[in-house]
């Protein structure tokens, strides 16, 4: 990626990792004021709880953990985090869990077992700050009985593979669990808890982000049976998981229900405020900017197509914006798996736009993940531009090979064209950009 176009492409994407910071986001929203904790626009006196726990999932929670201590220090008796990664953050208060993801393991459930006894022990004049970012809902699993978290591994894999959407997977989830659709709210009554969300959902839809752990849930069993007979995969799943869904009870705690009377949920950060960080950043360099949505979803192929043609539009007419021209959409995808290939949607959105926009002048496409993680590898996405495809032909890559397996990854590997950010310690959703010069 030496061009002009991805060099500041990259800076446009730095930009927006920049503000999803998820330590930023917390000391954003989150102070202390003596004995004072203001969250937003709630006030909690510290001196009338007893002790102040900390739990949660997600694969900002050890950055998020970290802005918690600087804000209460040692007012935190305990607390303990799943996360995905913790080999950067150092902490005093809270213990950092590593645990699988996107499909749950071993160390997730043993510690989603302990943050469900830590809420389950908790008083009603204890506090309980928890910490809720993108990728909580598989770092968090505590199948409800008869299913095994193995049986709830294949589930996962199910949904996955036939393109179900956050909602539709997050819905599953919180019908085999115990913790997830506010049934971590209901272990920790009665006393006071305080979420904090890093939010990876489109709409920012509170009892979607992770599940909901401390939400009220408006979906039910029948929904979850509905969305497997939507895929075609109620008679795939294992039987367990079809014994679980088909009891309706316990069902999860609706709105209304006083369970929520004493709970604060606060978003703290979203793709919302990441795009308009990007959008500065391209103003600053230049470009005349619109965002064209922050709820961009569906069929990875599909959205990438619709994007190919807005910078197909822009160069032959100068609409929606002339250029020098950058339109910046967030939200997420999901790929429908068919081929064998190593890949993520944000990878795979880049080859099917790079096919698209194939021979287009001085015009660019990037799209990338947040976390820094594009599905099962370790790039965050890709960069395509109007030559893509040119210099893949030189190098006897047919991209519509690569597409058809779903193996974009190895098409951008040899072209040199990944995104590879690390790991970024957030997680709310995805960039995409379009340039045009």
């Amino acid at each position: 990626m030496a061009s002009a176009l991805s060099k500041q492409a990259r800076r446009i994407l730095d930009a927006a990792l920049k503000a999803a910071d998820p330590t930023e986001a917390v000391l954003r929203r989150v102070r202390r004021d003596g004995e004072t904790l203001i969250a937003g626009r709630r006030r909690y006196g510290l001196k009338k709880f007893r002790n102040v726990y900390v739990i949660g999932a997600g694969k900002a929670g050890g950055a998020m953990a970290l802005a918690i201590e600087r804000v209460l220090g040692k007012r935190i008796h305990s607390g303990f985090v799943n996360v995905k990664s913790a080999s950067s953050i150092r902490l005093r208060h809270v213990a950092l869990n590593e645990s699988g993801h996107p499909i749950p393991d071993a160390n997730g459930e043993q510690g989603a077992r302990r943050i469900a006894k830590i809420a389950q022990d908790a008083g009603a004049d204890d506090l309980i700050v928890c910490l809720i970012s993108g990728g909580a809902s598989a770092l968090l699993p505590l199948p409800a009985p008869p299913v095994t978290l193995k049986q709830k591994r294949e589930t996962t894999q199910l949904l996955l593979d036939c393109g179900a959407d956050i909602h539709e997977m997050n819905c599953i989830r919180k019908h085999i669990s115990l913790v997830k659709g506010g049934q971590l709210a209901r272990l920790a009554f009665p006393a006071t808890v305080l979420t904090l969300i890093l939010s990876d959902v489109i709409g920012d839809d509170l009892d979607v982000i992770g599940s909901g752990p401390t939400v009220p849930d408006r979906s039910t069993f029948a929904d979850a049976r509905a969305i497997l007979e939507k895929y075609g995969i109620q008679r795939s799943v294992p039987r367990e998981v079809r014994e679980r869904l088909s009891t309706n009870a316990p069902e999860t705690p609706k709105p209304g229900d006083k369970i929520f009377e004493s709970v604060q949920n606060l978003i703290v950060g979203s793709n919302r405020l990441a795009v308009d960080a990007a959008a500065n950043e391209a103003r600053a360099l230049g470009y005349r900017t619109m965002i064209l949505s922050t709820f961009i979803e569906g069929e990875t192929r599909d959205a990438a197509r619709v994007h190919a043609a807005i910078a197909k539009e822009i160069r032959a007419t100068g609409r929606p914006v002339k250029p020098p021209a950058c339109v910046i959409s967030g939200g997420e995808t999901t790929v429908t798996i068919r081929g064998k290939g190593l890949g993520g949607r944000n990878q795979e959105f880049a080859l099917a736009a790079a096919i698209d926009i194939a021979g287009l002048k001085n015009a660019a496409i990037l799209s990338a993940g947040t976390d820094g993680s594009d599905g099962p590898t370790d790039a965050a996405g890709a960069f395509a531009d109007g030559a893509t495809l040119e210099r893949a032909n030189a190098l006897g890559l047919d991209a519509h090979k690569f597409l058809a397996d779903n193996d974009s990854y190895h098409f951008f590997e040899r072209l040199g064209d990944l995104i590879k950010t690390g790991p970024t310690g957030t997680n709310v959703a995805d960039i995409r950009l379009i340039l045009l010069r």
